[in-house]
């Protein structure tokens, strides 16, 4: 907490190692298999309470998108409508998550108002109802506000913890971005794919993302990325986004790897984790967080 009364707050970016469609659910909404990584990097969250309950955007990071789609707004409005708190917040969210890239920004900004708030806001709520809110806000809110990296299915909001192995990343943002709506729409999209199961995923057997091939013919940067990476190992594209990486088992490879990129890649080295610093940030009393270990340039 500053002088200003100003608190920060760690809200990690993820990964998506695989994703699946395996089907579609009489609501109209696919189902989904995927296993979310968190990462030891991320934007930063800034609350500082007010006593007129209002909730009010302050920074430049975010002045692209419109208040009623800003999500780390929504958030503090949903929570403070639930729990019917008269006090009110100011909130300044520093960026450094792409957006578009599918390494979950937005979504993990209003996991972090969430679970912040409802600490400066001596809530006390249970960790599945501030879920259950999120869920409200995008299928990926959850998994942030649980802390874990985790298998996932249905929409995403069917969570199991995985204690995943040590693990560093080499990701990279193409900067371009193509709406959900029209990756679902593409022609060679599998839909219909056959259930993968943890034992196929703790094998190594190639799972795959659905929405791959779709952006690589959409967007020539996607590929360009894609062929860039290769040289590297094997290339994986995360979520709906065009965001790529490639795993490492340890950091000096990964390193390596960047270091052999062409000049203005936005690209960047970051560790994967099994639990949010978020959570510790919570547990310790110390809204700073733990440091973020990344190296990277361009984003």
């Amino acid at each position: 907490m500053t002088a200003a009364g100003w608190s920060a707050w760690p809200a990690p970016a993820k990964l998506n190692l695989f994703l699946r469609i395996t089907g579609r659910r009489p609501d109209g909404y696919h189902e989904l298999q995927t296993v979310f990584r968190l990462l030891d990097w991320g934007d930063r969250v800034h609350l500082r309470l007010r006593g007129d309950g209002r909730i009010v955007r302050h920074g430049g990071d975010l002045s692209d998108v419109p208040e009623a789609a800003d999500l780390s707004l929504r958030a503090a409005r949903l929570l403070q409508d639930a729990f019917n708190v008269a006090q009110g917040v100011d909130i300044r969210v520093e960026k450094r998550i792409p957006a578009g890239g599918g390494f979950g920004g937005g979504s993990s900004d209003a996991a972090t108002v969430l679970r912040a708030l409802d600490a400066l806001w001596g809530l006390g709520a249970d960790v599945d109802a501030l879920a259950a809110l999120g869920a409200r806000l995008g299928a990926d809110v959850p998994v942030f506000v649980h802390g874990h990296s985790a298998w996932a299915e249905g929409v995403g909001e069917r969570l199991r913890p995985l204690d995943l192995a040590p693990a560093w990343y080499l990701v990279a943002d193409p900067g371009v971005h193509v709406a959900t709506a029209a990756l679902f729409q593409a022609p060679e999209l599998t839909r219909d794919a056959a259930p993968a199961t943890m034992a196929d995923f703790a094998s190594g057997a190639p799972l795959g993302n659905a929405f791959e091939p779709v952006l690589r013919r959409l967007e020539p940067a996607v590929e360009a990325v894609f062929q860039a990476l290769a040289r590297a190992g094997t290339p994986r594209l995360t979520g709906t986004g065009s965001g790529c990486f490639v795993e490492f088992a340890a950091r000096g490879p990964a390193e390596a790897a960047l270091a052999t990129l062409p000049p203005g890649f936005r690209a960047r080295v970051v560790a994967g984790v099994s639990r949010s610093p978020l959570l510790d940030a919570l547990a310790a009393g110390s809204p700073q967080g733990r440091r973020q270990v990344a190296q990277g340039t361009g984003f």
